[in-house]
């Protein structure tokens, strides 16, 4: 599928997650009046990130892919208050998204809780168009520090190094 609408420009492609219905996803695109703007993808990832121009990803492993993939990304999460609130309590770490949690420094925008909107995300959207060849110059710089074989131990390693270290 991804084949046959990878040319259209300005198109929004939606990778559904395993655990939300299409119903759903429907639902509230028809509810925003996106529905025709935005094609709901399944079990097509990687396809999806070779297309890509540019991501809204949700946090964990996802963002690390979509790096892979020279994709830059806006990291998105929000959980319920309550949550937020006992892990900030428990947890002291710089960032949430494994880009930059290894490469120790803000490589991706990471807009969390209340920092989710609308016009912060247009306004990282602006951003990245600017700051591209950065992002994919530090997207390379990761991929090179973390090596090919057994890059995916090297990377928990990182993340163990960081958060003792908090």
């Amino acid at each position: 599928m991804l084949r046959a609408i990878h040319h259209l420009k300005k198109s929004i492609l939606l990778a559904g997650a395993p655990s939300i219905s299409d119903e759903l996803y429907i639902d509230i695109l028809r509810q925003e009046k996106m529905e025709s703007i935005v094609t709901l993808v399944r079990n097509e990832t990687y396809d999806l990130l070779s297309v890509a121009h540019t991501a809204l990803v949700g946090s964990g492993t996802a963002t690390l892919e979509t790096a892979l993939f020279k994709v830059p990304q806006i990291v998105c999460y929000k959980g319920s208050a309550f949550s937020y609130a006992i892990a900030k309590k428990l947890v002291d770490i710089k960032y949430i998204s494994l880009v930059n949690l290894i490469a120790d420094k803000e490589v991706v925008k990471e807009l969390i809780q209340d920092e989710l909107t609308a016009e912060n995300i247009n306004e990282a959207l602006e951003v990245i168009e600017k700051t591209r060849p950065k992002i994919i110059a530090d997207y390379e710089a990761l991929v090179k520090n973390l090596g090919s074989e057994g890059a995916s131990e090297r990377a928990a390693n990182e993340i163990i190094k960081l958060i003792q270290s908090k």
